[in-house]
């Protein structure tokens, strides 16, 4: 088997021999290290050792399919892209695929072009440039910090690079965003990446602790040093020494406390309450808040200076409705997680309910998401998960919900575009992907705003 490279890797995996050979022949003249299997089996097999960035399977072959290496490729890593290659006649089972989380699909014969690029295209998603790695290094490392964002949105993408440029050093970190959009998680992966991995990653929200325990939690206090403190107890930053303290919804602190923070990250030490002597600390301090600060600052209620020490970098996590891309992946993973701990096993989601899951505002972001599908996680009497369940379970959060006309227009629009996509913008071959004559699908991109002329592929590729 080849040894993981420094290229970017690509796992090839067709029944038919010459087609196998063929593909490898064209991706090692790409630029990429390729391994290659005879069925998802050996595939499934060479995947822990080769580690790949990107996987290319037929549909269709003896034994499991290429929809079941699908599913059994997304249990390990659900962000990893799947192209799968498909003859004319099974399009509609690709189309079903994609819906299922298949990055692409290539209908046989297919120009070495069109397989490239989509290869590109599948680790530009990941981060990776095509033909190599941006950064050196095991592949373990490359992916294991960031293991618990589950993502393929490029937005995210772009989040997590600039996360990984600066864990290695020890500035600290504000993470500017809404409630339920994982900062903690984000905090998290940046220490799993610093050299500050091995000691402590400890957390508190400031929000939900008044100001006296508040400074006993972060600073610590002598037995004695005020009513029912009955031993020495260890603050977080003498607890977190060496590695990171993430300090949750900062902008919630109250005022007083403040000046004593800031303090303590210009003086680098600490002092208990009830003690004498101060005690030095190393720590880096990534904080969090949904709310905005500089106004805050501007309204008096937040410190200037406090404001500048814990700014020095700052990351901005996407709203869920600015990544619908990852719905999917994050509702799936959270069904995973929750048939793990339940004795009723697995469940899935009908298409038409991950379609509608995909039409929502989701004003509570992946917290939000994650209650409604816990909620119809255990109120679902079948392993499949109807569209009505969802609903319903969406009624009950207000604000949360389109109007039914407005959501089978944005279903409606985006699997024109889907299909415009898969098809490259051939209208004949998009109407009949569809089910609908020419006639009513061109009425159909007319009234959707759309031209299938920009989904074509430009002169000279």
């Amino acid at each position: 088997m080849s040894r993981p490279s420094r290229k970017a890797r690509v796992l090839i995996v067709d029944d038919d021999a010459d087609l196998l050979k063929l593909i490898g022949l064209r991706l090692n003249a790409g630029g990429y290290a390729v391994e290659t299997a005879e069925n998802a089996e050996q595939a499934l097999a060479k995947v822990p050792q080769f580690n790949p960035h990107v996987v290319v399977t037929d549909l269709s072959m003896p034994g499991m399919s290429g929809l079941e290496l699908l599913a059994a490729l997304h249990e390990r890593d659900a962000t990893l892209p799947v192209i799968l290659l498909t003859a004319h006649g099974t399009i509609p089972d690709a189309v079903a695929a994609t819906r299922k989380g298949a990055f692409a699909f290539l209908t046989k014969p297919f120009e070495s072009r069109q397989l490239l690029d989509q290869v590109a295209e599948a680790l530009r998603s990941q981060g990776i440039e095509a033909g190599g790695l941006a950064e050196s290094g095991a592949a373990s490392e490359d992916t294991e910090w960031a293991k618990a964002i589950i993502t393929r949105s490029p937005k995210m993408r772009d989040l997590l690079r600039q996360a990984r440029r600066i864990a290695t050093g020890n500035a600290n970190v504000l993470i500017q965003s809404e409630s339920g959009t994982g900062k903690e998680l984000l905090a998290r992966a940046l220490h799993e990446a610093s050299p500050r991995r091995k000691a402590p990653f400890l957390a508190i929200n400031c929000s939900a602790i008044p100001e006296q325990l508040l400074e006993s939690e972060l600073f610590g206090h002598l037995k004695g040093a005020f009513t029912g403190a009955t031993q020495n107890k260890k603050g977080l930053f003498e607890a977190a020494q060496g590695g990171t303290l993430f300090l949750d919804e900062v902008g919630d602190m109250p005022l007083p406390f403040q000046a004593k923070l800031l303090r303590v990250l210009q003086e680098r030490e600490v002092r208990p309450l009830g003690a004498t002597q101060s005690t030095p600390v190393d720590v880096r301090i990534i904080s969090a808040t949904h709310k905005d600060l500089e106004k805050a600052v501007e309204e008096g209620e937040f410190r200037e200076d406090l404001y500048y020490r814990l700014n020095v970098i700052r990351l901005e996590l996407p709203l869920l409705a600015e990544r619908r891309e990852d719905i999917p992946l994050l509702a799936n993973h959270f069904l995973k997680q929750l048939a793990s701990s339940h004795p009723e096993g697995e469940k899935r989601l009908s298409p038409e309910a991950l379609s509608l899951l995909g039409t929502v505002d989701w004003p509570g972001n992946i917290r939000q998401l994650r209650n409604v599908i816990e909620q119809v996680y255990a109120l679902s009497p079948s392993a499949v998960i109807p569209e009505d369940l969802v609903q319903r379970a969406l009624r009950n959060r207000v604000g949360t919900l389109m109007s039914f006309d407005d959501a089978r227009d944005a279903f409606e629009r985006d699997y024109l575009v889907r299909v415009l996509q898969i098809t490259e913008g051939n209208v004949s071959q998009a109407a009949r992907l569809a089910g609908r004559n020419r006639t009513d699908f061109y009425k159909l991109l007319q009234r959707h705003g759309l031209e299938a002329e920009l989904f074509r592929p430009a002169a000279g590729g």
